[in-house]
């Protein structure tokens, strides 16, 4: 991390867990152990959970944040939520792009575009994932797919609306299994994304750019992770769930 250019954020990404009591609750033990945080704290939580979420976070430094958003306005997309829904509850960010996503229900790197751009053209805060799967790693184009993904997603945005973007460095091979990238890996993924930035808008702006590492980060390997100079930040899948856990790695963040 290098916070003298750039924002060191810790976002927690709750997936389909949670009900509305639940995630108060939870917010409720988060509060007094994040509250001296060095970095932005962000959750992003499922729809339902967002008003319950939001008021729990009240008068606290958590910020909160939804799971997805969809790049129109509005219209006959049952099931979706527009950027103009999203900041009449409140929220301030959205996960855009995440491998779920696009394993499971067909987002493709065009879509992850428009959505970035709904995003950000209602003033939301737009987290974008981009990551290759370990078939792709083995054949040697991460550098090239992540070039690649990030100049998508990024199509259109302007340098000003740069300045709300967050990427996150995903490798599918490390969500949700256990397995994660090296310290090393993880700092090689994210300077390639910094420099496809830095391909687009320069490399002052590029250095301005948050950037952070997903794909089991948790309490014990986050200091490690979070040494490395690329590193900004995590985006936070099983861990956000653990109060203590994600406590540990906001504290890792905030050195």
């Amino acid at each position: 991390m290098n916070k003298s250019l750039r924002k060191a954020v810790i976002a927690g990404n709750w997936k389909m867990n949670k009900t509305p009591a639940e995630a108060a609750a939870l917010i409720n033990e988060m509060k007094p152990l994040v509250a001296d945080a060095d970095c932005d704290v962000v959750l992003c939580v499922p729809y339902v959970d967002i008003p319950a979420a939001l008021e729990a976070a009240k008068g606290s430094n958590i910020k909160i944040g939804a799971e997805n958003v969809h790049f129109k306005a509005s219209g006959a997309y049952t099931g979706e939520i527009s950027a103009e829904m999203l900041t009449a509850l409140g929220v301030e960010y959205v996960v855009i792009g995440h491998s779920e996503r696009r394993q499971y229900f067909g987002e493709t790197d065009q879509t992850v575009n428009l959505r970035s751009l709904a995003a950000l053209n209602a003033g939301l805060k737009a987290i974008i994932c981009v990551g290759e799967t370990l078939e792709q790693r083995e054949l040697g184009y991460t550098e090239t797919l992540l070039k690649y993904q990030t100049k998508m997603a990024l199509t259109n945005v302007t340098a000003e609306q740069l300045k709300n973007v967050i990427i996150a460095y995903e490798p599918v091979w490390a969500i949700g299994t256990g397995v994660t990238a090296t310290d090393d890996q993880a700092n090689e993924g994210n300077c390639y994304v910094r420099q496809a930035i830095a391909e687009a808008y320069g490399a002052d702006v590029a250095e301005t750019v948050t950037v952070q590492y997903g794909g089991s980060m948790n309490a014990k390997n986050a200091e490690g992770l979070l040494s490395k100079e690329h590193v900004d930040g995590g985006l936070i899948g099983g861990a956000s769930l653990k109060a203590a856990d994600f406590s540990v790695i906001v504290k890792a963040a905030s050195k």
